[in-house]
């Protein structure tokens, strides 16, 4: 089996909330996310999506994905998408860095790797845990009253993990905090999530400020020098998330003790391949994870979907549903939350059909 043509799509995303809004007034309310597709000289098609979150979240962006692919495409015709090691390196050759272009091509060579083996990805991945998985909401950075109204509404949807955006004023931030907080009810577990927010000296008095409370501290600063100073300071269960971009990184913060849990995305570490070894050395490490990606619809929740179901239960700390925060569904059998939870389909490769009409034509198409 060969790379016949490599082709992609543009969707645009709107957000059912309008906005979704961060530390340093950073906010998307349509996202632009690329769907990336496969096809074989046997007929077989695989699909994967690429959806960065802005061009000012991490060194990723959504025209870039794009351009990354004109450029590497045509090293990749030819190839077997089975080889799915062999194809990795052969990117890894023909372009330095950008893993995020990288990413949707190795999403859809597991698609098609299910198709053709008639499995879906997740038991590929060394199977399923579970039922399904823990799924958490994030609540987009607004004043303190309006954020800690939105966790019972999410309740009612089953969400019992929330991810509170700071990194903004520590004074609203340590407000923010407690005013959601007051809202949990026992079983639920709160994440401030400042995405590199604050300066050292900010996250040491939220930190202070918030002793008392029951949450968990993410990415407080830039730097991974910063978080761990801050982190060295800290008594909270500590998240990091953008600093952790290879496994270099993944090994580093270990040896340092840097985090109890860590946020893999897919897009971030170059696709489902590289996502799954460092998933694979923190279940071996004993470190738990988030698994995720920047963002996305129905087909990037698909791929979080199969990897966060063949993740050992225990060290799972959460998951997310991408495709119910926006209004465009671009796929048939992408998984669905039910009750705050998702479960992988159990149909070959990813599982999904995409919604052609939806997609509409082609922004790429190299063979």
């Amino acid at each position: 089996m060969k790379i016949s043509r490599i082709f992609a799509h543009q969707v645009d995303l709107p957000l059912h909330e309008g906005t979704y809004k961060w530390s340093g007034g950073k906010s998307v309310s349509v996202f632009d996310s690329t769907i990336v597709g496969i096809e074989t000289d046997s007929g077989i098609v695989g699909y994967g999506e690429v959806c960065p979150l802005g061009p000012f979240y991490l060194p990723a962006y959504a025209a870039g994905v794009r351009a990354g692919l004109l450029e590497l495409s045509p090293h990749l015709l030819g190839w077997n998408p089975l080889e799915i090691g062999k194809l990795n390196q052969r990117m890894d050759a023909a372009l330095k860095g950008h893993p995020y272009v990288k990413s949707g091509i190795d999403i859809a060579c597991w698609d098609i790797l299910g198709k053709v083996t008639g499995q879906p990805i997740s038991t590929l991945l060394g199977g399923r845990y579970g039922e399904d998985v823990h799924l958490y909401r994030a609540i987009s950075q607004e004043n303190p009253e309006v954020m800690a109204s939105k966790v019972a509404g999410y309740r009612t949807e089953g969400y019992r993990r929330f991810q509170l955006k700071v990194g903004g004023d520590p004074d609203v931030d340590i407000e923010r905090i407690h005013a959601v907080a007051a809202q949990l009810q026992p079983g639920d577990r709160l994440v401030a999530d400042a995405n590199t927010g604050w300066l050292p000296h900010e996250a040491m008095r939220v930190i202070r400020a918030v002793r008392d409370v029951d949450v968990y501290i993410e990415q407080p600063c830039l730097t991974y020098e910063e978080c761990l100073s801050v982190r060295r300071h800290c008594n909270h269960p500590f998240v990091l998330d953008e600093n952790v971009d290879s496994l270099d990184m993944l090994l580093r913060a270990k040896a340092d003790l840097a985090m109890d849990v860590v946020n893999l995305k897919i897009g971030k570490l170059g696709g489902i391949t590289r996502t799954r070894q460092v998933r694979d050395l923190c279940v071996s490490m004993g470190i738990a994870m988030t698994i995720e990606d920047s963002w996305g619809g129905d087909i990037t929740t698909a791929a979080i979907a199969h990897l966060a179901h063949s993740t050992p239960t225990e060290y799972l700390f959460t998951t997310t549903d991408f495709n119910s925060y926006v209004t465009v569904s671009t796929a048939d059998g992408a998984p669905q939350r039910v009750q705050g939870r998702m479960a992988a389909s159990t149909l070959p490769g990813l599982g999904i059909v995409p919604k052609m009409e939806v997609l509409g034509k082609r922004v790429l198409e190299v063979a």
